[in-house]
């Protein structure tokens, strides 16, 4: 029998899209036990999606989605997703809006370099929302690996929000994706992450690069006479 405690995990997740992040994250957060809702503007999209994915999944438009999730994920290409969010502004009114989109265009160029990030467009089509970007520094096939884990290390994923209990909430769906949440500060901080995509598209599909190489393990983060000094803690004060 379902303990009380469980109950009060599972959460109802609306899925804005049918695309490739929506079928990677959401297949995760039916195994984990969430029931999920995909609403798309073309049914059969959305209920090929629902039958491919299983369990607790079920099709629906993109309002019946955004109505019925206590955790509504955006899932549609930059601009695409404004949009539809500022039509169900309403329906998203006091819901957590997951950001997962990558504003990166042709030449791996940052589309909103000057201005306001995506997930501040975001908020700003759907004030009522909390929203919290996740999600978006990798492909979508990372995403649907059970679980993304490299070299015996869970994947680490920044979670940047404003409201701590739609944090909270992001965080235990990074959990159930097998990742590590990491906090990456307000959503002010968003287009830095956004930002750090498109460094990582550029050296990874650009160069053929590996953008993990370009960090030093933690305890050296501050650099190795730091680090001696410090025992081997090595942390930023």
């Amino acid at each position: 029998m379902e303990s009380g405690r469980e109950r009060e995990r599972v959460m109802r997740i609306g899925v804005l899209g049918t695309g490739n992040m929506a079928d990677a994250l959401a297949m995760h957060w039916v195994r984990a036990g969430h029931e999920v809702i995909i609403g798309g503007r073309d049914a059969y999209k959305a209920e090929r999606l629902a039958m491919r994915i299983g369990g607790s999944a079920k099709p629906a438009s993109l309002r019946a989605a955004a109505e019925s999730g206590q955790v509504v994920l955006v899932a549609l290409p930059f601009g695409a997703g404004a949009d539809v969010a500022r039509e169900l502004r309403a329906a998203l009114e006091g819901k957590v809006l997951l950001d997962c989109s990558n504003p990166v265009g042709p030449g791996f160029r940052l589309l909103t370099e000057g201005g306001p990030s995506a997930a501040q467009q975001l908020a700003a089509a759907a004030p009522g929302a909390h929203v919290v970007k996740a999600f978006n520094l990798c492909h979508e096939d990372v995403w649907r690996m059970r679980p993304p884990v490299f070299d015996g290390r869970p994947l680490a994923v920044p979670v940047c929000g404003d409201d701590e209990t739609a944090l909270g909430r992001v965080r235990e769906l990074v959990r159930d994706v097998g990742c590590e949440p990491v906090a990456g500060g307000g959503i002010e901080r968003a287009g830095l992450v956004e930002a750090t995509a498109a460094l990582f598209i550029a050296l990874w599909v650009g160069e053929g690069a590996d953008a993990q190489a370009i960090a030093p393990p933690l305890a050296y983060a501050a650099g190795p006479s730091h680090q001696e000094s410090e025992g081997g803690t090595g942390a930023f004060r």
